[in-house]
């Protein structure tokens, strides 16, 4: 993290409306802390104001604020960023203080807020607190509550946080633009009462989706569905961190959905209850187990869970197609096809050809050039080879030693004895012949022929 310090001197310095600043009781605007990494984050425990228990934003960090006269004050700069999505891949977007997503901005039931957001983008751009109650005015809709904040300016918005829970903000202009090119961020209210609906580990992301072409780093913002990178937080696998927690540490992740179609986010090993949706914390009695739960566009949950079982847990989308990287629409099914004999001539004329696809669409092992700035469509390495995934994957980590409150990835598990599939090396059974199939249900093909007599029903005729 760095200061944004001296961003406002010289020439070019930020036009900020005297009216707005007197208005809202500020002399100066607080400072911009910017990133300049996707590395997690963990934020430490709030120094001044109400207390709260901080959440850990996956592969991003939380916006510092300042006190002014009660007012808890955070400065936002929309600004076009460059992500790397993983190693070997950056894209250019637009996002908030550095990267896309924005940071996350926690703050408390009861707290009045003040958020300055500058405009360094080359268009008008606003904010909309998704899922806030807030005066009309403050709801950031360009055209609709407010003008457009234009390039070079700085507009205020101030309400108290009404209630607690899960929230989201992104522009209300040029939304197919903006949000395409990954505007958006987290907003956590924290209750009141920092012991209420309190948990050992608190995790949070946004899912969004992108369409680059391979070896270009600018997303095609009028995609509707053909999206070709899923993504946490702007990071595919295997460059999203892992979650590590405590083995009996209660743990609630929270998702945001600001992508273009329904994912429905699955954990391996656990099962876990939906605690929390947009409208806020769901009554005990609502509740049910559950191991996907699917979050649809415009929507928040906050899933619970007690990390009772070691190991490594896959955490993902479970539609296929969004544990991919950088894949192609338009590719034919060539299962059972044998066509090493053109792949032989075509070698002669393009060298790096590479036969793929006739035994299965696995990837492990292809050594495939690649257009620069691309990533496997499948990629990463576990303890036993490739995982052949990407896209919306990662891993919950649960280990016995993990100290409480340490988030460094502990490495991969270590199976104890006797916990893990294994090849069978002994006799298999003969495999079931045609001839014997239905056993004594279904006469066998190998018994005497059986003489059917057939009798045509009679009456209705026409029917």
């Amino acid at each position: 993290m760095t200061s944004r310090r001296d961003f406002f001197k010289g020439a070019g310095a930020i036009a900020v409306s005297a009216a707005a600043i007197s208005k809202a009781g500020a002399a100066t605007l607080p400072e911009a802390m910017t990133m300049d990494n996707a590395n997690t984050h963990v934020p430490p425990l709030p120094s001044n104001g109400r207390p709260f228990n901080p959440v850990v934003t996956l592969n991003g960090w939380s916006l510092p604020w300042r006190m002014n006269n009660g007012v808890k004050e955070f400065h936002l700069i929309a600004e076009p960023v460059v992500r790397e999505m993983a190693p070997g891949m950056k894209a250019n977007l637009w996002g908030y203080n550095g990267q896309s997503p924005g940071p996350t901005i926690e703050v408390v039931e009861g707290d009045r807020v003040r958020v300055f957001v500058t405009n360094k983008l080359p268009e008008d751009t606003s904010v909309h607190w998704h899922g806030q109650r807030l005066p009309n005015g403050m709801d950031g809709v360009t055209g609709l509550t407010q003008p457009g904040i234009e390039p070079g300016k700085t507009f205020v918005y101030e309400f108290v946080a009404r209630r607690p829970g899960t929230f989201m903000y992104h522009p209300h202009a040029d939304e197919m633009t903006q949000m395409a090119m990954g505007m958006m961020g987290f907003w956590v209210t924290h209750p009141k009462d920092h012991t209420q609906y309190a948990v050992d580990r608190d995790f949070v992301f946004l899912l969004n989706a992108y369409d680059i072409d391979p070896g270009s780093y600018t997303p095609k913002t009028n995609t509707m569905l053909d999206f070709n990178l899923w993504t946490f937080n702007s990071r595919v696998f295997p460059g999203i961190d892992s979650m590590p927690v405590r083995q009996g540490d209660k743990v609630r992740i929270r998702v945001g959905n600001l992508t273009m179609t329904n994912h429905p986010i699955h954990i391996h090993g656990h099962e876990f209850h939906v605690t929390g949706t947009d409208g806020g914390w769901t009554p005990s009695a609502s509740r049910w187990p559950e191991v996907t739960t699917d979050v649809a566009v415009g929507q928040m949950r906050a899933i619970e869970f007690v990390a009772t079982d070691p190991g490594d847990w896959a955490f993902h989308c479970h539609k296929a197609h969004h544990t991919m990287n950088a894949m192609g629409h338009n590719v034919p099914t060539m299962i059972g096809v044998d066509h090493s004999g053109i792949a032989e001539k075509i070698n002669k004329i393009v060298p790096d050809y590479m036969t793929m696809g006739d035994k299965g669409g696995a990837m492990g092992g292809m050594q495939m050039p690649l257009p620069e700035n691309t990533l496997p469509m499948m990629s990463g390495d576990g303890p036993f080879g490739g995982v052949d995934m990407g896209g919306m994957f990662t891993v919950v980590k649960v280990r016995k030693e993990q100290k409480r409150g340490d988030y460094t990835d502990p490495g991969w598990y270590k199976h104890p004895p006797g916990t893990q599939a294994y090849e069978w090396t002994g006799a298999l059974p003969e495999p079931a012949r045609k001839y014997t199939a239905g056993g004594q249900s279904m006469p066998a093909l190998n018994q005497p022929d059986v003489e059917l007599t057939v009798r045509k029903p009679s009456g209705h005729s026409g029917h």
